[in-house]
C-alpha cells in the first residue's frame, strides 16, 4: 500500500467531527480578538468606496465616449 501524502495523511474519518468542532471553537475565539470597526467608521469607508467607484465610472465612461467619437471620425470620414 502506498503511503498517504498531503494535508490529510494523519486524519482519520472517525475523527473528522471532533476536529471540525475544535476548528469552529478556535475560529470563535479568534473572531473575538478582531478589532471590528465602529458603525461610524464602516459608514465612512463605505461612502468613500462608493464615491471613488462613481468617480472612476464617470472617468472611464468619458474616456470611452471620447475614444468612440475619435474612432467614428477616423473610420466614418
Amino acid at each position: 500500500m502506498q503511503a498517504q501524502r498531503g494535508l490529510f495523511k494523519n486524519m482519520k474519518l472517525s475523527n473528522i467531527p471532533g476536529q471540525l468542532i475544535k476548528y469552529l471553537k478556535e475560529v470563535k475565539i479568534e473572531a473575538k480578538k478582531v478589532n471590528w470597526p465602529t458603525k461610524k467608521e464602516t459608514l465612512k469607508y463605505t461612502l468613500i468606496v462608493i464615491g471613488i467607484s462613481i468617480s472612476v465610472a464617470i472617468f472611464l465612461g468619458t474616456l470611452d465616449y471620447i475614444f468612440t467619437l475619435i474612432l467614428n471620425k477616423i473610420i466614418l470620414r
